[in-house]
């Protein structure tokens, strides 16, 4: 149906704990625990949902009260739930210890249940019939090749992590159309085998997979904000400088916000900027996804922090001499 996203991804229990001082390593650090639902899949279509775009999850989750915690609140957000399935193995959790500044130290992903999709599981009818898909790097391999060679519908691909990343390789060769990928620098290392520790790496990097089916790769940078890889150009997006709350979440928002910009018309540049925003609004709340995210909200932190101008390259040869 024209105007809806499926999501194919994770669902799970989110444990984030943030240290009420710098961390050590190695002994106990004093600090809070919250739990709250989650998972990259999840996550991305509650985002989608609060920005107004009608969205679709297709998941696993387990039988326990944890399985019906997410579900129960993920569908409260206005998510159709119809197609998350429900299995006897533990919903599975994702347990984040940030700093006292809300960075990221280390995170845990039991991704079990998740790891239980299969074709078999796949709602075909609502895959075909949606305008874009997005899915998450946690999936098997055979679900995301199942959809990229039998579903027409365009399809955004969030990596998720470098070990996920890595697996993923071997799918881009050029024999799968991909709308955008939307990697960081170490991701983007692991699926190309290429190095990125610098600008001119990334842009390299990035443009290998445009020989390799991918039409737009969107690389994210934290911080330094991101850069937009397309057959026409490359786009540096500065982020919106921000004191960080918790920085969990935050690239969940930026695709949910890229997505349901896409969904309206709006250009692939356009359509980041709002990403960035949603990023600033996710970052500087204790949420993992805002309770308040709103298309209105995106909109006024545009008003209040316009974009600079634009940092943009022509694609160069790409040749390993001239980096």
């Amino acid at each position: 149906m024209r105007g809806t996203v499926a999501v194919i991804g994770g669902a799970n229990l989110d444990i984030v704990a943030r240290s009420g001082r710098p961390v050590q390593i190695a002994t106990s650090n004093p600090g809070r625990t919250v739990a709250t639902p989650g998972g990259v899949g999840r996550n991305v279509a509650e985002n989608l949902a609060r920005l107004g775009a009608p969205v679709s999850l297709v998941a696993v989750i387990g039988r326990d009260d944890a399985g019906r915690r997410v579900l129960r609140q993920t569908a409260a957000a206005g998510v159709d739930v119809e197609h998350v399935t429900r299995v006897d193995s533990p919903t599975g959790t994702y347990t984040a210890v940030l700093g006292d500044d809300g960075e990221l130290v280390v995170a845990i992903a039991d991704m079990a249940a998740t790891e239980a999709m299969d074709v078999a599981r796949l709602p075909m009818s609502l895959l075909e019939s949606a305008e874009l898909l997005v899915l998450d790097g946690n999936l098997p391999l055979p679900v995301i090749e199942h959809v990229l060679v039998h579903v027409g519908t365009p399809v955004l691909l969030d990596p998720v992590s470098a070990p996920k990343a890595g697996r993923l390789s071997g799918l881009l060769d050029g024999r799968h159309q991909l709308h955008t990928i939307t990697p960081d620098r170490h991701e983007l290392a692991a699926l190309t085998g290429e190095p990125t520790g610098t600008c001119a790496q990334i842009a390299y990097a990035a443009r290998t997979l445009l020989d390799r089916g991918v039409r737009r790769v969107w690389v994210r940078q934290g911080a330094c904000g991101s850069t937009l890889i397309t057959g026409v150009d490359t786009v540096h997006i500065p982020a919106i400088a921000a004191v960080p709350v918790d920085v969990t979440g935050a690239g969940d928002a930026m695709l949910a916000a890229y997505v349901q910009a896409l969904l309206t018309g709006r250009g692939d540049e356009d359509a980041a900027r709002d990403g960035a925003a949603a990023a600033y609004l996710t970052i500087t709340s204790p949420h993992t996804v805002r309770p308040d995210l709103s298309t209105c909200a995106v909109e006024r932190i545009r008003r209040e922090h316009p974009a600079p101008p634009v940092q943009r390259e022509v694609p160069s040869p790409r040749r390993k001499d001239v980096i």
